[in-house]
């Protein structure tokens, strides 16, 4: 299970992480996703990736059970240096997750049909968006300290050619928001910037 929790999900690399045939990975895989435990992400090509279904399974599996012995015996120690070195990786797929939902919110007015992640061979894009209407857009998410520049987009566009997805309009969802040249192109290309302040319009379906 920790071979699922960290890293990049892809179902032949969970595999041999585990060191388990395909014929055993799959089987454990379909019980699994039969109980909720974890989900498949299906790739247009190559590898399907593997996530679990809520952050804390997730938590569990990477940074608790694996060390579970010193944390029976009241040492924090394992656990507390794997968390320093790996939390940012665990924040990342998180802040993800919940990008598509604030995606979902701020642009509901497009009639969304799907909304998730699209998967072809080694390439990825984080936000795959369709309307009801047959429009396209696509969305790439970052977790950084720094602000996003235009060259995100030109990488963007170019993701998306490479993947032959022709895309209606481009979503940017960043912690750290964006330069001033970056936002300057709004005005010119169908662009969505999403930051953390849109994040919360999630807390109100809590409320």
């Amino acid at each position: 299970m920790s071979a699922i929790a960290l890293g990049d999900g892809k179902l032949h690399s969970v595999y041999k992480r585990a060191n388990v045939s395909e014929h055993v990975g799959d089987n454990a895989v379909e019980d699994l996703v039969e109980k909720k435990i974890i989900k498949i992400a299906k790739a247009k090509k190559g590898d399907d990736r593997l996530y679990f279904t809520t952050p804390f399974l997730r938590f569990w599996f990477a940074f608790v059970s694996p060390l579970f012995k010193g944390v029976r015996d009241g040492d924090y120690s394992e656990v507390k240096e794997r968390w320093e070195n790996k939390r940012s990786e665990f924040f990342s797929e998180v802040f993800s997750r919940l990008s598509r939902e604030v995606v979902k919110k701020q642009l509901k007015e497009l009639q969304i049909m799907k909304l998730s992640s699209y998967i072809q061979n080694d390439t990825m894009l984080d936000i795959y968006l369709k309307t009801k209407d047959k429009k396209v857009f696509v969305g790439v998410v970052k977790y950084t300290n720094s602000k996003v520049k235009k060259s995100l987009l030109t990488q963007l566009e170019q993701t998306a050619k490479e993947l032959g997805v022709e895309p209606d309009g481009y979503i940017i969802v960043s912690k750290s928001g964006f330069s001033s040249e970056l936002k300057s192109l709004k005005k010119k290309t169908p662009l969505t910037l999403l930051t953390l302040k849109h994040f919360k319009t999630l807390l109100e379906d809590i409320s």
